[in-house]
């Protein structure tokens, strides 16, 4: 129902990678924004690519996007694309690869597609609505994904860079449940659950926003999981508050769900 979109959405990912990739290459500058965020050259370009891209294919549509400023025009728009050019920009300073770039696409407040590329793996990830979750290998070959079935001897994948206290005594209150935990950055956390490599995810805080969950939210549920809030409900988007406020958890199945 959306190839239009995702072919679209792919398109503007793979033209932002090369930007991403250019730029991880030199010794780049690093500023700090209002929040306290780091921000660099990588994150501004991936932006304007994308744009450029989507707002070419799709002129009617609205913008939500972390580093263009939010008129609330969106507000009144139907179809909105929902960017975060460079997630994990802490990452990508740190030069470990665990950064990505989003592009979500919501219809009356839904995710109805998304794409999650990881330039440093050349791999992306995206999915639509009722169509199924994908990987696009560095060779190109596409793969269908799934999450993993387990019930048991889960799998668990924590923040890298904004672990919290709270986060790690849940995670010890099930250690009869969780076998294992390890840390990646930004919504790597999402592929890796879709993909069936982990069981488990969440956030206590209220600190991420609509860009840093949404492409990874409709590609969790397509691969057969979900995004839920600490009371079982979900998220909707393009809210005029970006912000999740509610602690949520990432989880292959509802029967895993912990408190």
């Amino acid at each position: 129902m959306y190839q239009k979109e995702i072919e679209a959405m792919i398109k503007a990912a793979r033209e932002a990678e090369k930007i991403i990739m250019e730029i991880y290459a030199t010794d780049f500058a690093v500023e700090i924004k209002s929040d306290d965020s780091p921000v660099t050259a990588a994150d501004k370009g991936a932006d304007a690519i994308i744009r450029e891209v989507l707002g070419k294919a799709f002129p009617t549509y609205g913008f939500l996007t972390e580093e263009s400023r939010d008129t609330k025009k969106r507000l009144s728009k139907r179809d909105v694309f929902i960017v975060d050019p460079v997630d994990g920009t802490k990452e990508f300073v740190n030069r470990n690869g665990e950064f990505c770039t989003n592009i979500a696409l919501a219809h009356d407040h839904e995710i109805v597609a998304g794409v999650i590329n990881v330039p440093a793996k050349n791999t992306l990830y995206y999915a639509s609505k009722g169509e199924g979750a994908y990987r696009i290998d560095p060779d190109g070959s596409i793969h269908k994904i799934h999450v993993s079935d387990r019930k048991e001897n889960l799998r668990c994948v924590m923040s890298r860079s904004f672990l919290l206290p709270e986060e790690v005594a849940l995670l010890n209150k099930h250690n009869d449940k969780i076998t294992k935990s390890w840390s990646a950055g930004a919504a790597v956390k999402y592929c890796t659950i879709a993909q069936g490599d982990a069981e488990i995810s969440f956030r206590m805080s209220q600190g991420t926003k609509e860009w840093d969950t949404a492409a990874g939210d409709i590609l969790l549920q397509e691969a057969g999981g979900m995004m839920v809030k600490m009371d079982g409900t979900r998220y909707t988007y393009n809210r005029e508050d970006v912000y999740n406020r509610d602690p949520y958890e990432l989880l292959n199945s509802m029967d895993n769900f912990l408190k």
